[in-house]
C-alpha cells in the first residue's frame, strides 16, 4: 500500500483546485472541502449501547472482553465499562485526525480504537482532550492552541514508547473514500524516522505518518482478518 494510501486513513491533505466560472469554483470548493465546518453536534453521538458494541469491535474479543469502554457524553468521554486489563476501548470522531484531513468535521466519521496500558497512558488524553474542545465549542484553531499550550506544559505528555492500538473493526467507517479501510495496529512514537522501521518502502508492510501536532509518528501495520476472526480481503 502506498503512502497515500495510509495518509486517507491517517490523514489526508488539501489540494489547491482553481475554478474557471464562479459556479465551477464552487463545486471545487465543494469537492475539496466537503466537511469545511462542524456539524450540529447530534450528528456525531451515538446510542450509549451501540457505542459500548463499536468499540469493543476494534480488537479481538480476548482483549476487548476486559477492557475499559468510554463514549462520547455531551462533554467528552466518560467512562461506561470498567475494564480490568489496562485497556481502553473507544469509538473516536473525525476531529482525532491530522488538522488538514479533509473530513476533519465529517459527522458520519466512526473509529473504533482500543489503547493498551502505555498508550492509555500517553496518547489518549490527547483524544480526550481534542474532543472536550470540541465539544465545549472551541474552533478548531482554539483546539489546536490548547494541545499545543498542553503540550508544551507537559499537561499532555510526551509519547511512551510501546504505546499502540487496536483498529480491527470491520464496523468503523474512517472517511467516505475507504470505508473501514483495513484491519490494522498502530504504534505511537516520538517523532521518528520512517526509515528506522522500514515504513513506507516497496513491498513493505509498514506505513507511517507524522503527526504534527501531537508531535508523534504513528506507524501502521495491516493485518490480514477482522477483530471478530474473519478474514479480511
Amino acid at each position: 500500500m502506498k503512502r497515500k494510501t495510509l495518509r486517507v486513513v491517517v490523514f489526508l491533505t488539501f489540494a489547491a483546485v482553481v475554478a474557471l466560472s464562479g459556479a465551477a469554483q464552487l463545486r471545487a470548493q465543494a469537492a475539496k472541502d466537503p466537511y469545511p465546518n462542524i456539524a450540529p453536534v447530534e450528528q456525531y453521538m451515538m446510542e450509549r449501547d451501540a457505542e459500548i458494541a463499536l468499540a469493543r469491535s476494534a480488537a479481538p474479543d480476548s482483549i476487548s472482553k476486559d477492557a475499559e469502554v468510554m463514549v462520547m457524553g455531551r462533554h467528552g468521554y466518560e467512562t461506561a465499562v470498567q475494564g480490568k486489563n489496562g485497556f481502553v476501548c473507544m469509538v473516536e470522531r473525525g476531529w482525532t485526525a491530522n488538522t488538514d484531513f479533509p473530513e476533519f468535521w465529517n459527522p458520519k466519521l466512526r473509529g473504533p480504537i482500543c489503547f493498551n496500558p502505555a498508550a492509555v497512558r500517553t496518547y489518549m488524553p490527547q483524544t480526550i482532550m481534542k474532543t472536550k474542545a470540541v465539544l465545549d465549542g472551541r474552533t478548531k484553531e482554539q483546539m489546536i492552541a490548547e494541545v499545543t499550550a498542553a503540550l508544551d506544559s507537559k499537561k499532555l505528555p510526551e509519547q511512551e514508547r510501546g504505546a499502540m492500538c487496536y483498529m480491527m473493526s470491520k464496523d468503523g467507517y474512517l472517511n467516505d473514500g475507504v470505508g473501514h479501510w483495513h484491519p490494522h495496529l498502530m504504534f505511537f512514537l516520538p517523532i521518528a524516522d520512517a526509515a528506522t522501521w522500514g515504513a513506507n518502502l516497496p513491498g513493505s508492510p509498514v506505513l507511517s505518518s507524522d503527526d504534527p501536532l501531537g508531535r508523534l509518528t504513528i506507524f501502521m501495520i495491516p493485518v490480514g482478518k477482522w477483530s471478530d476472526g474473519t478474514p479480511a480481503h
